[in-house]
């Protein structure tokens, strides 16, 4: 069982390393507007993932809880590759929050690799989200500002 472990890790940080490729890409494409929101999508979805009882098998049916991993980055993923970008915002956010707490506080150094990898995204997305947060309170308008 020893040896079978880092095998199936690898398996799914290739796996993973794909979508993330792909994830990544869609994430650069977007506009400054679509990436304000999926900032808050993703956040949210990462919040909501840490309260459930397991949330690396967020989005995962609970008949399948036993398996190694879930099937949210999978969902997630096929959703990221929808034409309707509602839907592939919604798609892109739960593949970043269920891949977060899937390599989170992992022991392999693969998985720990692709996590940083992921926390590098998620830091450009939650500086999105505050510079957002900043540019719409009320008094950091340019019309209240300067009078």
């Amino acid at each position: 069982m020893n040896l079978l472990v880092p095998v199936i890790a690898m398996l799914r940080v290739r796996q993973l390393g794909r979508q993330f490729n792909t994830i990544e890409r869609s994430v650069r494409a977007l506009s400054k507007r679509n990436r304000m929101q999926l900032s808050t999508l993703t956040l949210r979805e990462i919040g909501q993932a840490a309260q459930s009882d397991f949330p690396h098998l967020y989005g995962t049916a609970p008949e399948s809880r036993y398996l190694p991993w879930g099937s949210g980055t999978n969902i997630g993923y096929a959703r990221a590759q929808s034409a309707n970008t509602e839907v592939a915002l919604r798609g892109i956010a739960l593949w970043l929050a269920v891949a977060y707490h899937e390599t989170k506080e992992s022991p392999h150094a693969a998985v720990r690799a692709q996590h940083r990898q992921l926390l590098h995204v998620l830091r450009e997305l939650k500086e999105v989200h505050r510079n957002a947060r900043v540019t719409t309170q009320p008094w950091a308008l340019p019309e209240r500002v300067a009078a």
